[in-house]
């Protein structure tokens, strides 16, 4: 099949298994699938996943790493295709122990993709990450660059793409990888948003301390060679990248090859533009303390997504910086309100 037309589309529904679809991005994945038809069902160990962020009427707490368990989902709800969020996330993390990472996100995944080779279930579309480049030779980043990541994360997806790479080969899977940047924002309507335990991410962080829920904001590192010394970032909307996914799952429904596709805004804002930009929206004075870099943390990474543009007609609804943090504050703000989520007890 071609690539060079968004109109090869299928954007019939299906039945689609998402892993990890009670975290951040997955349960903003889920939400957006069914608002197109699809029937969705959520696999999910709930160790990062929040049980309030469930969005699916169908949902098995299990692991990608119990093919029994994988097996009997896909059997069960005969499952068309499938798309892979379950994953550690934090960069720092997976320095300090890159051991867990490897044994979740590369060895959970090629369980997951054994089972569905299996199950005949050969259309993936997988949540990949810009980490995978490391520090860039050029910006904006294409999907040509060089592939050097510089921290066990960003390897142990890199390792994740290889594995689909040959099981496209071996076995006929065919899979989409998006390697998108920055997630940030909320769903505009749904009570869904960015949590984690523990929070690492700048603009959630940021938005608690303008709601008094810190005492103040960390900044990593401000001698680094951006015009202001913090870290540059291509922040992208959270609905933004689930439209991404729906797009990767019509292109695989029309048979489309094996692909991989950056996803981001192409546009940069450094760590102290995000804390202005979060104090004007929320109206209060974020506190900032500054420290010194993290390990394994590029100066700058920005996105260009000419390629799935091109392809699969995808262009971002929240292009603007301004109007993704605007959807963070009003979930943070009200979330808030609510007196917070509690995250759920961990089967594993």
């Amino acid at each position: 099949m071609s690539n060079t037309a968004a109109n090869k589309l299928d954007t019939s529904p299906q039945t689609v298994l998402i892993t990890g679809g009670a975290g951040y991005i997955g349960s903003h994945c889920v939400a957006h699938l069914k608002e197109y038809g699809h029937r969705v069902v959520i696999l999910d160990d709930f160790s990062t996943g929040f049980s309030h962020l469930i969005q699916a009427d169908d949902w098995v707490e299990g692991n990608t790493q119990d093919p029994e368990t994988v097996l009997q989902v896909l059997q069960d709800f005969s499952v068309d295709a499938v798309m892979h969020f379950a994953a550690h996330c934090y960069v720092g993390e997976s320095v300090q122990d890159p051991a867990k990472y490897y044994a979740n996100n590369v060895n959970g995944s090629l369980r997951l993709f054994q089972t569905m080779v299996a199950a005949g279930v050969r259309r993936l579309v997988f949540s990949s990450t810009c980490a995978i480049f490391g520090d860039p030779d050029y910006l904006p980043l294409d999907e040509t660059h060089p592939q050097r990541p510089i921290n066990p994360y960003g390897a142990s997806k890199q390792m994740v793409e290889r594995i689909l790479q040959d099981f496209d080969v071996a076995y006929g899977l065919k899979s989409v990888c998006l390697r998108y940047f920055n997630a940030a924002g909320a769903h505009p309507t749904l009570p869904i948003g960015e949590c984690h335990q523990p929070e690492t991410h700048l603009i959630p962080l940021a938005l608690d301390v303008a709601l008094g829920k810190r005492s103040h904001l960390d900044i990593f590192g401000a001698d680094y060679p951006t015009p202001d010394g913090t870290c540059i970032r291509d922040y992208v909307h959270i609905m933004d990248i689930a439209e991404a996914h729906r797009l990767a799952l019509a292109y695989l429904n029309a048979g489309g090859n094996s692909e991989h596709y950056n996803i981001g805004t192409e546009t940069g804002h450094s760590v102290k533009e995000v804390i202005t930009a979060c104090e004007h929206l929320s109206g209060r004075a974020i506190e900032v303390r500054m420290g010194p870099r993290r390990p394994g943390d590029p100066p700058s990474l920005v996105a260009s997504a000419q390629k799935i543009r091109h392809h699969l007609g995808w262009r971002p609804v929240y292009p603007n910086l301004e109007e993704t943090i605007q959807t963070a504050w009003q979930w943070a703000s009200k979330s808030h309100q609510a007196s917070g989520y509690q995250s759920s007890t961990s089967s594993s």
